[in-house]
């Protein structure tokens, strides 16, 4: 059975609206009304606009305004009553408007469609969500860039493919993932330029036979430009999508600091030792530290890269303009934004509080022969080719691992007699502060 529902936005067409479970399962309302503070001031500058061009009165603005700031002031508070039949944020807030103030709320959709309407709120809130993650981005980098000035001189092992290469700073390997994260902020920075375009006035698709003034309400929006094309002002969702991309690459760069973290953290690292807040313990093993918070940011990462793929799936075969599919554009968008911002904060938190073991990094670099290349290129260094002085030292290596040395172990007449090449300065090559020093 369906149930009948009076003054619905279109109860002229339909003698019967649908039942209660439909009407729930179409309606957006549990999750748009997160936009109640943007379509607020969307509907302000749109009655501005009305007024200024002749299609409003003074005295429907004023009372236009003065109930959308009483509303507001309630949602606020927590005190405004949603009510899933209203569909969806436009209607309950239109709605209740127009209880409270009478015709001139019924006056205040001239002009416009929920469908620009709704494009132009999620533009707004986009772009502010885009500012939130730069300015969570920019504290994270001061975190990685105060800790690597701490840590100046302090030589860690380098790696690749998880195996031990060559001896680097400490203040390097935090240095990247600083650079990582400035590129996610140009990603965000460009985010929010995408979102930075005025739709409002677009319709339902086609436009309005109004003299509307976008201009006007691009400026009082703090949209930087307006919208070309009204059938395109309806139904883009790029801007959502660039911003659920920009999330998806910085949550891949937050995981893999956190794997790091994660491995340094183990016994058998032992480079860092996180935080108690920033850790928890095991109900069966007394002597467990784990390092959950790290974990669960890498484990988040999944559930933004599926955002992202949700919303392309609902885009992809979507023809012009709007259709209601789009309604699940919200979801995939604000939980991105909410979990990047989130794992940005406790990555911030735990890189802050956590300890460098510096004594074991140094440890650590001894270790892996990683002076190697700083050898060949010694052997270089007094006529030999490259490839010839890579064998020696791979020959060089051999024997130590053979005899459990390390290349710093090994006197000069061991290398001498390696290669006759070799002189008293090839203790300087393999001083693992020196190989670090040499190097720009």
């Amino acid at each position: 059975m369906s149930s009948k529902k009076e003054n619905t936005p279109w109860s002229g067409r339909f003698e019967d609206t649908p039942s209660d479970f439909i009407q729930e399962f179409g309606a957006s309302l549990p999750v748009d009304k997160q936009l109640w503070s943007e379509d607020i001031c969307g509907s302000q500058a749109h009655a501005a606009m009305l007024h200024k061009q002749g299609i409003l009165s003074a005295e429907d603005l004023a009372a236009i305004n003065e109930g959308l700031n009483a509303i507001a002031a309630e949602i606020s508070a927590g005190k405004f009553t949603w009510d899933i039949a209203d569909e969806d944020v436009h209607m309950a807030i239109e709605g209740e408007l127009t209880r409270r103030i009478g015709d001139a709320g019924k006056r205040l959709h001239t002009g416009r469609s929920r469908n620009d309407q709704v494009a132009t709120d999620t533009r707004l809130w986009a772009r502010h969500s885009s500012e939130s993650l730069i300015a969570c981005l920019e504290r994270l980098c001061e975190v990685l860039e105060a800790r690597a000035q701490e840590s100046a001189d302090v030589v860690m092992p380098g790696y690749t493919h998880l195996q031990k290469a060559q001896p680097i700073l400490l203040a390097q390997h935090l240095g990247a993932y600083a650079q990582m994260f400035k590129r996610d902020i140009v990603r965000m920075t460009a985010a929010r330029e995408a979102a930075d375009v005025n739709v409002l006035g677009s319709g339902a698709l086609a436009g309005t036979p109004y003299p509307l003034d976008r201009k006007m309400t691009a400026k009082a929006l703090g949209f930087s430009r307006v919208g070309e094309n009204t059938l395109d002002g309806v139904s883009d969702r790029d801007f959502a999508l660039d911003l659920i991309y920009a999330c998806s690459v910085c949550q891949m760069h937050l995981s893999r600091l956190c794997e790091e973290l994660i491995l340094w953290a183990t016994e058998e690292f032992g480079f860092v030792t996180l935080a108690d807040s920033y850790s928890t313990g095991s109900s069966i093993m007394p002597q467990k530290k784990n390092p959950d918070f790290a974990e669960l940011v890498r484990g988040k990462t999944g559930r933004v890269y599926g955002n992202l793929m949700a919303l392309f799936t609902v885009m992809k075969g979507l023809p012009l303009a709007y259709n209601k599919d789009m309604q699940e554009d919200k979801e995939p968008l604000f939980d991105s934004v909410e979990t990047t911002a989130d794992s940005i904060r406790a990555v911030a938190g735990m890189v802050e509080t956590l300890t460098f073991n510096d004594s074991t990094l140094r440890e650590a670099a001894h270790g892996g022969y990683m002076a190697a290349t700083d050898l060949a290129d010694y052997l270089v260094g007094k006529g030999m080719p490259f490839r010839d002085a890579h064998e020696v030292v791979g020959r060089i290596v051999l024997m130590c691992e053979k005899e459990g040395k390390t290349l710093q172990d090994l006197s000069v007449e061991d290398y001498h007699r390696q290669c006759d090449l070799f002189e008293t300065d090839v203790l300087d090559a393999v001083d693992i502060d020196q190989v670090v020093a040499r190097r720009a």
